[in-house]
């Protein structure tokens, strides 16, 4: 998913914000298979999370260094019928 994504799913912030929370405790989750909504990553953290991806199989565009959204989209909706927000 991308940082809007995840914002616009939870229903409150936007990218910036889910980036912060992310940069803050972003350990705790799979914070690699965040990315921009265009497939890169930021550049804080692309080293790091390139590696990650690829080595999870997740699909890149012909430079390998954008993830092919279309295909490696998560969408909640499919996998979660509800999830409490407290």
């Amino acid at each position: 998913m991308a940082y809007g994504e995840i914002a616009e799913w939870l229903g409150e912030g936007g990218p910036r914000q889910v980036a912060k929370i992310m940069s803050r405790y972003g350990d705790e989750v799979p914070w690699h298979r965040v990315v921009r909504a265009d497939g890169t990553c930021a550049a804080e953290v692309g080293q790091r999370q390139l590696p990650l991806l690829r080595s999870e199989g997740v699909p890149f565009g012909k430079s390998y260094d954008r993830v092919r959204m279309s295909e490696a989209r998560w969408e909640p909706r499919e996998h979660v019928s509800s999830v409490p927000i407290t």
